[in-house]
C-alpha cells in the first residue's frame, strides 16, 4: 500500500512539474522580469488571477492605442515639428495618415479664440474618401456658438482640401469604417 502512494505522490510531483514547466512566461521580448515586491530589484507591476499559477506581465504599451485619437496643435512645439511633415509617398502606416491629417489643418482667420479646443470623429472608406461629415463629439465650454461653428467649418473644409487620402491597399483594409477621434487645439497666441 505504501508503494502506490509513493508512486501515486511522484506522478502527481511530475505532472504538477510539466504543467509549471509549460505554463511559464517568457519575459524576453519585454526586456524586464516580472518579480515579486519582496524582491531586492525594481520589477513591473503585474496583475494575475489567484488561480493560475505563475507571475503575469502586463502587455506592451504601444505608441498607438487601439481607438484611434490624435491631438493636432495650431501651433506644434520644436519636438513635434517632424509629425507635422506631409508623407511624400502612398500612406502605408497609422503615423502616415496622423501626419497627413496633421498637415490638413488650416486654423480659422477670424473669430478665433486662444485656447480653443475641439474634438470630432469620423471614418475613411478603402479609397480614402469620408464615411459621413465629421461628428462633433466635444467643444470648448462657455465658447458662443459662433465661434463653435466657425472652428467646425474650418475642420470640415481642412478635411475636405486633403480627401480623397491615398491610402496602400492595406492600410485601406485595415482603416475602412474605423472611427478617428481628433481633438483640435488652437495655441496660436491671438490679439498681439
Amino acid at each position: 500500500m505504501w508503494r502506490g502512494i509513493l508512486v501515486f505522490l511522484l506522478l502527481a510531483v511530475s505532472t504538477a512539474a510539466a504543467d509549471a514547466q509549460r505554463r511559464q512566461i517568457n519575459p524576453i521580448p519585454f526586456s524586464h522580469e516580472p518579480c515579486s515586491v519582496l524582491d531586492y530589484r525594481p520589477c513591473t507591476p503585474s496583475y494575475c488571477s489567484p488561480l493560475e499559477p505563475g507571475p503575469c506581465i502586463p502587455e506592451i504599451d504601444y505608441p498607438y492605442g487601439q481607438n484611434l485619437q490624435l491631438t493636432i496643435e495650431s501651433v506644434p512645439s520644436e519636438a513635434d515639428r517632424a509629425k507635422y511633415q506631409k508623407p511624400d509617398h502612398d500612406l502605408d502606416t497609422i503615423g502616415d495618415l496622423f501626419a497627413e491629417l496633421r498637415t490638413c489643418w488650416s486654423p480659422p482667420a477670424d473669430n478665433a479664440r486662444a485656447g480653443m479646443q475641439m474634438a470630432v470623429r469620423f471614418s475613411f472608406n478603402k479609397a480614402g474618401a469620408l464615411i459621413g461629415p465629421p461628428r462633433l463629439t466635444y467643444a470648448t465650454a462657455g465658447v458662443p456658438a459662433a465661434t463653435r461653428t466657425t472652428y467646425l467649418d474650418a475642420i470640415n473644409s481642412s478635411l475636405k482640401a486633403c480627401l480623397p487620402l491615398k491610402f496602400t491597399s492595406g492600410l485601406g483594409g485595415a482603416l475602412a469604417g474605423r472611427p478617428i477621434a481628433i481633438r483640435y487645439v488652437d495655441n496660436r497666441e491671438l490679439g498681439k
